[in-house]
């Protein structure tokens, strides 16, 4: 115990601030809003007969991003080879991660005869490719999750914190929870999480009896432990939101608070991050009984093993997006629509497969992902409530 919390402290003083390409693409802090206004995200008329111009943005020559780009064109070919009845012409262009570069990317891929976008990776270069493009009649599938670049002609493909906070909020809602206490680290990261929880406890009837910021430092969570220990106290609240994921603030809170008295027996804790990366932290006494939302496992390890197989090496993480943006694709033109590839289309309300399992997009930009809740039981995950393996009616 005490050798696990003095690792658990250590934990913000080592590179939480490293550059994972999840939060890269997640947390910058773009306020543009993706073409929002600017006439775009009605999308082309195409024939579905021939082949489909699709262009593949990827930072191909970006230092740090290099790895990435090579999982996400492998992924996006490996959807078209699963294709039966669509041709797609995939044209790859380079941004190099240069937001600057994306933006004159984009206007060349529509010049080629683009009919859609797959990419950026980043935000802020997303961001730029959707204002570029934005009265080009063309739409943009981003591989971004910062809902706050989504609308007009750009969307997002990856998980965004809104999505898992819908999922967490309706299930905690459906088991009686009606007040709830957020913590949250006063960062961009956090900021967002944040506002997504208390957004989806309003669409879910619960109150937020107490919102807990802190300092992200090792200090501030220190500092902060009393506190919500404090607020818990005074609200009544039943449950804990906790923002911070494992490479962040979790592992001190998750250790913490349980030692100042916020008993997991009687607080329901719930993580809007994964709590079973690395599996070191599922040891954490917080997390005992606690929920946090996945996808669906089983789906994403078949892609894994058929990935590996077709190149050799396993995908990144974020594969698996650029191989549901070709999909989402396929599926709209197999139907013969030569709307296919407008907003409305893109929208529709039953969605697509994907690697991970059903997901749509919708007309804001963002998107809905189906999603198991998971809870920590002795030490180990257990699926409490199954993701559902299709979508019905409109989505949060």
């Amino acid at each position: 115990m005490f050798a696990f919390l003095s690792s658990a402290r250590k934990v913000l003083t080592r590179s939480v601030f490293a550059s994972v390409i999840v939060a890269l693409a997640a947390c910058q802090p773009i306020t543009l809003g993706g073409g929002t206004g600017l006439g775009g995200g009605a999308g082309p008329t195409i024939n579905t007969s021939e082949p489909v111009p699709v262009a593949l943005l990827i930072p191909k020559s970006s230092n740090g991003a290099g790895t990435v780009a090579t999982s996400l064109e492998n992924a996006a070919r490996m959807a078209i080879a699963d294709l039966t009845n669509v041709k797609i012409d995939l044209r790859v262009y380079d941004t190099a991660g240069s937001t600057t570069q994306a933006a004159a990317m984009a206007q060349k891929a529509v010049a080629d005869g683009a009919q859609i976008i797959l990419g950026p990776l980043f935000a802020d270069a997303a961001n730029a490719a959707g204002v570029a493009v934005a009265n080009q009649n063309v739409n943009i599938l981003s591989f971004s999750n910062n809902s706050s670049i989504a609308g007009g002609n750009v969307f997002v493909l990856g998980p965004t914190f809104e999505n898992t906070a819908e999922r967490l909020m309706n299930f905690a809602a459906r088991q009686g929870k009606t007040k709830v206490l957020i913590a949250h680290p006063n960062n961009v990261e956090g900021q967002f999480g944040r506002n997504a929880v208390q957004q989806a406890a309003s669409r879910n009837g619960i109150a937020v009896a107490s919102v807990n910021g802190f300092e992200f430092s090792q200090a501030g969570v220190v500092a902060a432990i009393p506190q919500i220990k404090a607020a818990m106290d005074s609200t009544g609240a039943d449950s804990l939101v906790m923002t911070s994921n494992s490479a962040g603030a979790l592992p001190m809170l998750a250790q913490m608070l349980p030692e100042a008295g916020v008993n997991p027996a009687n607080t329901q804790y719930i993580g809007l991050a994964r709590w079973d990366v690395p599996a070191q932290t599922l040891e954490l006494p917080g997390l005992q009984n606690g929920w946090f939302a996945l996808p669906d496992q089983a789906m994403i390890q078949n892609f894994q093993t058929r990935y590996t197989q077709a190149y050799g090496s396993s995908p990144h993480q974020l594969a698996g997006l650029a191989y549901d943006g070709i999909a989402a694709i396929g599926a709209l033109v197999e139907a013969g629509n030569k709307k296919a590839l407008t907003a409305g289309a893109l929208t529709q309300g039953a969605g697509f497969q994907g690697v991970a399992g059903a997901f749509r997009l919708r007309p804001n930009g963002t998107n809905e992902r189906a999603l198991s809740v998971a809870m920590v039981r002795n030490k180990q995950v257990v699926i409490i409530d199954p993701a559902p393996t299709k979508f019905t009616g409109a989505g949060f």
